[in-house]
């Protein structure tokens, strides 16, 4: 800096007390810092000591809050003015935006505080660990790069649209039988298979003989051993693919004659056990849809309770309504529901329907195929597209599920 004139030294002048020289120097090394004593680093450049300034021991910031006390000094804010003085002191310069700012050394006692109307009145600490910081947030930014990137492949995979993915499990129920499962068929209904056993089923502990099978030849009606065996494997289907399928309860067709086995009618202690959770491995009250089979005098039908719809249904291949069988398994829900839960529950309010869109039968030995498929279906969560042609399809292709003891 240039030498200060006679009447810069007047206190009585106009003129500041300094004159500054504003410059834009080349960049400079770092003020290297001198340590005499062995010292402990922390974060952001402090060190440790028991001042309460920004540095302990010598060159420290006076007036200026402890760390301590401060909490996070990224997030605080410090007055200027004491920031300024104590910078002038430690290391002769300081930034305001892009200029540089000098002192010489014989100068610093004259210097006075020029900055009551700065236009600076704060600043936030933060430029001192900012290329400290530089590699974690680099880290960062590589890390939500390559977050994005997979999310946009994972977006731009190829999706089915709704419409497909049905038409896809439409197509599923009609899958052809190879000539190799139409031979295993033909050969578990013929005659000379009629008195062995040709399949066991593990967990129903059902046994079906060749003679039982012969029920699924055409013109004949569906035994019970037949039915119950396919509904636990539709129930097993639902367990190995639980995101394809409604979660549901089979009830076998014994179920709905215990019910009705009171003096009156009804009868709920005599299927109170058939529904808890060590005897099932999950809870009936979470299923959405509870298929009940009817039998009504030589005549299958079938009975749904709804949770999610709130409805009692009553499906009928040849458009039949029983108000008994509804009322029944009204009163059974709000007796199961508190027994299980212990909670009251109003159905007065679910609406109680008989199924009239439906396919129906136009023979009169099909009914029990009928309602087998509307479970099939149902559970797929797909409408009823099926009708009597597909029944001679769907008692080889029952057939061959109950025979490999697995529903497809």
């Amino acid at each position: 800096m240039g030498a200060l004139s006679g009447n810069d030294r007047n206190p009585d002048h106009s003129c500041p007390a300094v004159r500054l020289q504003i410059s834009f120097p080349d960049p400079k090394p770092r003020f290297r810092r001198e340590i005499h004593a062995p010292v402990s680093h922390l974060r952001f450049g402090l060190f440790s000591g028991t001042g309460s300034g920004l540095f302990s021991g010598t060159g420290r910031v006076e007036g200026v809050a402890s760390p301590a006390k401060m909490g996070n000094c990224f997030g605080t804010r410090f007055s200027f003015s004491n920031l300024s003085n104590g910078a002038t002191k430690c290391f002769g310069l300081f930034e305001k935006g892009e200029e540089k700012v000098g002192f010489e050394n014989a100068d610093r006692e004259n210097v006075v505080d020029v900055s009551d109307d700065s236009s600076v009145e704060e600043v936030e600490v933060y430029d001192s660990t900012k290329t400290r910081n530089d590699r974690p947030s680099q880290l960062d930014l590589d890390m939500e790069y390559y977050e994005k990137c997979l999310q946009g492949l994972w977006l731009s995979r190829p999706q089915k649209k709704d419409g497909q993915v049905r038409k896809d499990r439409f197509d599923e129920c009609f899958v052809p039988l190879t000539d190799e499962e139409e031979a295993l068929v033909a050969s578990a209904l013929s005659n000379s298979n009629r008195e062995k056993v040709v399949v066991s089923h593990e967990n129903s502990n059902i046994d079906i003989s060749g003679k039982k099978l012969q029920c699924l030849r055409p013109h004949k009606w569906l035994n019970d051993e037949v039915i119950n065996l396919y509904l636990y494997l539709l129930k097993e289907r639902e367990e190995r693919e639980p995101q394809k399928f409604l979660k549901c309860h089979f009830f076998n067709t014994f179920f709905y004659k215990k019910l009705i086995s009171g003096i009156d009618g009804y009868n709920f202690q005599a299927v109170r056990r058939w529904t808890t959770q060590r005897k099932l491995g999950y809870h009936l009250l979470d299923c959405e849809k509870i298929f009940v089979p009817i039998h009504q005098v030589g005549h299958w039908c079938l009975a749904i309770i709804s949770k999610k719809d709130k409805k009692f249904e009553y499906l009928d291949s040849l458009k039949g309504f029983d108000s008994q069988v509804m009322s029944a398994l009204s009163r059974y829900y709000v007796d199961e529901v508190k027994d299980k839960t212990g909670n009251d529950i109003d159905v007065s309010s679910w609406e109680q329907v008989c199924v009239t869109h439906l396919p129906e039968q136009e023979n009169g030995f099909d009914c029990g195929m009928f309602m087998i498929k509307y479970m099939d279906f149902y559970s797929r969560d797909i409408g009823l597209c099926f009708n009597q042609s597909d029944m001679p399809y769907f008692r080889r292709r029952t057939a061959k599920e109950i025979l490999k003891l697995r529903a497809e």
